[in-house]
C-alpha cells in the first residue's frame, strides 16, 4: 500500500510548529510539578476538602504502600458534598479508573492521554510505579513556553554546514545512513533515536521545518517498534541530496488489516501500553501528514516494514537543502 502526498508547501510545514516539535523533545518530568500530595484511601473526605484548600489544588493522586490505586478530583469532591458524604473515606469517592504516564515519556504522550481521556490531570510515575508527579495542560503550556523563551545561541553555535558532505564528494550515488536497533517495550529510551536523527539533519544545515517532519514521522515509527513488536526492529535513515528515506521494520506480528490500521484511533496496543499513556492510535497518521510518500508492507509470517520519504528538491526554493 504505497501514499503520496503532495509536496509539502510551506504554508502547511508551517503547521509542524516548534512547540509540536518541542513536544516530542521535552520530557514529562522537565514539565510536571514535583512533589506532589499524595492521599491516603482511608483519609475522611472532609479531611480531604480540607487539604484541597489548603494547599490550594485541585487534584491529587491516592496511594497505598507506594502504589498508585486512584485520584481524587474536585468532581469527587462535589459529589460527595451532594450526597452528603463528607464522613465517608476517600476510597469511597476517588476516581479508579486511573491513566498515568511515565517521567521519561516525551510530553506529546501526556498530550494524547489528555485528548483520549478529558482529564485535567494525570499522575507521574517513575520506573518502579510511584508516584513523582502530576501534570496538567497548564504544567505543559508553561514548559514549553519556557522552552521557547530559551536562547539557543549555543546550539546554533555548534551547529555546522555540511554541504560539502555531498558536493564535495563524486559518486554516482552518495548518501549518509543511520541506523539504530529499537528494542520492545523500551520505553525509557523512547524517541532518542528521533532525536538524535532530527539534531544530525539539523547540524547537517537541513531546514528546521525538514527536521521537524522527519523527526516526528520517525517519532511515530519508533514508538511502534516499541509497542506492537514482539523483539523490537530496526530504524534506518537514508540522507541524500536529494531526498531522506525512512524505514523502519521487524519480523513480527504483522498487521491484519493495513486500512483499518491507517484510520485515526485504531489501536491494537494493550490495556497495560495504554495506561501508561501509549497507542492512541494516531501513529501512522502522523507519519502520513509528515512524509511525502509512505508505504507499509506487512504480514504475519515476514512482519511489518514502514518505508517513508521527504523529497528535498522542491523546498525552502532552494535545490540543495543541505547547503
Amino acid at each position: 500500500m504505497a501514499t503520496r502526498n503532495p509536496i509539502i508547501s510551506d504554508e502547511y510545514a508551517e503547521n509542524i510548529t516548534k512547540v509540536e516539535e518541542l513536544a516530542y523533545e521535552l520530557r514529562i518530568h522537565e514539565v510536571m510539578t514535583e512533589n506532589v500530595l499524595c492521599l491516603s484511601p482511608d483519609m475522611v473526605m472532609k479531611e480531604a476538602v480540607e487539604t484541597f484548600q489548603k494547599n490550594r489544588i485541585s487534584g491529587a493522586p491516592v496511594t497505598e504502600n507506594d502504589a498508585l490505586i486512584g485520584i481524587l478530583s474536585m468532581e469527587d469532591l462535589m459529589r460527595a458534598l451532594q450526597e452528603n458524604g463528607l464522613t465517608s473515606k476517600v476510597r469511597d469517592y476517588m476516581t479508579r479508573d486511573v491513566v498515568s504516564v511515565r517521567k521519561h515519556d516525551p510530553v506529546v504522550e501526556a498530550l494524547k492521554s489528555f485528548a483520549r481521556t478529558k482529564f485535567g490531570r494525570l499522575p507521574v510515575l517513575d520506573e518502579n510505579g510511584r508516584v513523582v508527579g502530576i501534570i496538567t495542560k497548564g504544567d505543559i503550556s508553561n514548559g514549553l513556553l519556557t522552552a521557547l523563551q530559551k536562547d539557543y545561541q549555543a546550539e546554533e553555535v555548534i551547529r555546522y554546514r555540511a554541504s560539502h558532505l555531498f558536493e564535495d564528494i563524486i559518486s554516482d550515488r552518495t548518501s549518509l545512513i543511520l541506523r539504530y536497533d529499537i528494542k520492545k517495550g523500551d520505553f525509557v529510551h523512547g524517541g532518542n533515536a528521533s532525536s538524535n536523527i532530527k539534531r544530525a539533519l539539523l547540524r547537517l544545515g537541513a531546514s528546521p521545518q525538514i527536521a521537524r517532519r522527519c523527526g516526528i514521522a520517525v517519532y511515530e515509527a519508533e514508538m511502534n517498534l516499541i509497542i506492537h513488536t514482539d523483539h523490537g526492529g530496526i530504524l534506518r535513515v537514508e540522507i541524500e541530496p536529494h531526498k531522506i528515506s525512512m524505514e523502519a521494520y521487524d519480523d513480527g506480528p504483522g498487521i491484519q488489516d493495513i486500512d483499518l490500521a491507517m484510520k485515526p484511533g485504531y489501536s491494537t496496543a494493550s490495556n497495560e501500553v495504554r495506561e501508561m499513556g501509549f497507542g492512541a492510535g494516531m501513529g501512522l497518521v502522523n507519519i502520513k501528514r509528515c512524509v511525502d510518500e509512505m508505504k507499509l508492507i506487512s504480514s504475519a509470517k515476514r512482519g511489518t516494514n514502514l518505508y517513508m520519504i521527504i523529497f528535498l528538491e522542491n523546498h525552502d526554493n532552494n535545490p540543495n537543502p543541505f547547503g
